[in-house]
C-alpha cells in the first residue's frame, strides 16, 4: 500500500466511530496509530465468555469481508502477518474461514483450546506469537495489535464509508427464544427481551456481557458499542446472587473463612502467565489491614472471575477486592513502576479451566445446551437513547440539538482534534427529543410532521 494510505485508513475508522466492540471500547483508530512497528495483527475470535455467539456468527457468515479487511490492515500497517485466532470447536466459522484464507497470502488461522479465559489480550498474544507482554503492558510491547472480530467487521464497513450504527448482541439465558441479532445503538434492553420472546419468569436478573465478566443492568439501559450480550437469570440462580455481592460482606467473610489455600492464585491466568499477581496475598493484606507490597499488583487483575466463580472453595471474591483497589489507585493517579517480565508457570497448561467445567460450576448447563438463533434483517425500534460516552477516552461533543431531524448514519457528536474518544452517529432516522448525557431520537414519524 502506498505511503499515506495507513493515515487514510485510520481517518476512515475514526470518522466512523469504530471502537473495540466489547470490553473497555478503546478507540480503534488510536490503537492503530502507533509508533512501535506492528509485526502481527491478531483478530480475537476466541469469544471465550460462555453463551455468547456474536463473533462465531460473524466469522461463519462474513469470512470474505473479514479476511479482506484484515489483509488491508496488514498491508497498511506494514505488519508481517495477520492472524485470526478462534477456538477449534467453532467448526462452522473455522470451515468458512479456511475455505477463503488461501486467497490471502500472509494471513493464517490459529486454533485455540476450549478453555477459559483464552481471549485475554495477554494470554492470546502469548498463544499466537509465543511472546509475553510485560505485566501491565500492551500487546504492542510484543509487536502485536489485537482487535476482536466485530471490530474488524466494523472496520470493513468504515472503509466503505459506513459509520457504526448497530451492535450485534446475543440474548440468552432464561428467555423463550435465545438469539443473536443486530440492533440500533441505543435500543433499550427491554426491547431485546421482547425480541427474544420475553423472559421465562416475571422476576429476573439482567447481566450485560457474559456470565463471567458481565455487569448487572436494567431493562431501560441502552445497547452501546460495547454491549456483547444480555444474560437473563432467575433471581435465585447462584450466579445471579454472586453478581449482587456486597464488598463489606465479602471482607467480613474473608476475615472469617479465608484459609490462604492459594487456590485463587493457583488458577489465576495472569499469575500462571508469569505476572506477579497473587490474589490470596491481596486478600490477606486487605483483610488484616496490612501495607503489603502486593496491593498495587491488583492493577494486573483482568477481572476474568476465575478466582471467585471457579477457584475459591468458600465462594469469596478476590476479583471484587482487586476491582475496588484498582478503582482507588486509579482515582489517586497511582502510577506503578514497571514490573519485571517473568516466565510462565510450568503448571499453566494443566491448570487451564475447560469451558465445560466452568459451565457446570456456574450452573449454566441448561442454558448452554439451548440453540441460539441468528436473526437476519433490520430491527425496527421507535426510540433510541445513545450515551455520548460509549468508549474509553472523552465523550464527543454534540453537533445536533432538540427538534433537529436526523437520518440514520448522520453525525450526532464529534471528537475534536486528537482528543481520545469516538464519534457518535444516529442509529435510526427521527427527531432529536433530548440532548444531555444521552442523545434521544424519536423515530416512527415522517420528516416534516414535527
Amino acid at each position: 500500500m502506498p505511503a499515506g494510505e495507513l493515515e487514510a485508513v485510520i481517518n476512515k475508522i475514526a470518522a466512523a466511530g469504530v471502537v473495540g466492540a466489547g470490553g473497555g471500547g478503546f478507540p480503534t483508530a488510536l490503537k492503530l496509530k502507533t509508533s512501535p512497528p506492528i509485526q502481527t495483527v491478531i483478530i480475537n475470535g476466541a469469544e471465550c465468555e460462555p453463551l455468547l455467539k456474536v463473533d462465531q456468527e460473524l466469522m461463519a457468515r462474513h469470512p470474505t469481508e473479514l479476511l479482506a479487511t484484515l489483509a488491508t490492515l496488514v498491508r497498511a500497517t506494514g505488519a508481517q502477518t495477520g492472524v485470526i485466532a478462534l477456538k477449534e470447536k467453532y467448526r462452522e466459522a473455522h470451515a468458512a474461514l479456511a475455505g477463503e484464507i488461501n486467497n490471502y497470502p500472509g494471513l493464517k488461522l490459529h486454533l485455540l483450546p476450549d478453555v477459559y479465559p483464552v481471549g485475554d489480550e495477554h494470554l492470546l498474544t502469548s498463544s499466537v506469537t509465543g511472546r509475553t507482554i510485560p505485566p501491565g503492558g500492551l500487546p504492542l510491547q510484543a509487536g502485536a495489535v489485537v482487535l476482536n472480530v466485530e471490530t474488524l467487521y466494523n472496520i470493513h464497513r468504515a472503509l466503505a464509508g459506513q459509520p457504526v450504527t448497530h451492535k450485534y448482541v446475543t440474548v440468552t439465558g432464561a428467555v423463550r427464544q435465545p438469539l443473536t441479532l443486530a440492533v440500533p445503538l441505543g435500543t433499550p434492553v427491554g426491547e431485546l427481551l421482547a425480541l427474544a420472546g420475553g423472559p421465562l419468569a416475571d422476576e429476573y436478573v439482567l447481566i450485560a456481557g457474559g456470565p463471567c465478566m458481565g455487569k448487572v443492568t436494567s431493562i431501560n439501559a441502552p445497547v452501546t458499542k460495547t454491549t456483547k450480550g444480555i444474560l437473563v437469570l432467575p433471581p435465585d440462580h447462584p450466579l445471579a446472587a454472586s453478581y449482587q455481592r456486597d464488598l463489606n460482606r465479602e471482607l467480613r467473610l474473608a476475615l472469617q473463612v479465608c484459609c490462604q489455600c492459594q487456590q485463587c492464585t493457583d488458577f489465576c491466568p495472569r499469575h500462571l502467565l508469569g505476572h506477579p499477581l497473587e490474589p490470596h496475598r491481596v486478600m490477606r493484606a486487605v483483610t488484616y489491614g496490612l501495607a503489603d507490597i502486593t496491593l498495587p499488583r491488583a492493577l494486573l487483575c483482568s477481572e476474568c472471575g476465575l478466582c471467585d466463580l471457579y477457584a475459591c472453595p468458600f465462594n469469596l471474591s478476590p476479583r471484587q477486592v482487586n476491582r475496588k483497589i484498582k478503582a482507588e489507585l486509579q482515582q489517586k493517579g497511582f502510577r506503578p513502576g514497571p514490573w519485571q517480565a517473568t516466565t510462565p508457570s510450568p503448571f499453566r497448561e494443566g491448570r487451564q479451566v475447560p469451558t465445560q467445567s466452568l459451565i457446570s460450576r456456574l450452573g449454566l448447563k441448561e442454558y448452554y445446551a439451548r440453540p441460539v438463533t441468528f436473526r437476519e434483517g433490520n430491527i425496527t425500534v421507535n426510540q433510541v437513547s445513545l450515551p455520548l460516552k460509549q468508549s474509553a477516552g472523552a465523550a464527543p461533543e454534540p453537533v445536533v440539538k432538540p427538534d433537529d431531524w436526523v437520518t440514520a448514519g448522520e453525525l450526532l457528536a464529534r471528537i475534536r482534534g486528537d482528543t481520545p474518544g469516538a464519534n457518535l452517529h444516529a442509529s435510526i432516522s427521527g427527531i432529536i427529543v433530548a440532548v444531555n448525557g444521552n442523545i434521544t431520537i424519536q423515530g416512527g414519524v415522517n420528516h416534516g410532521d414535527h
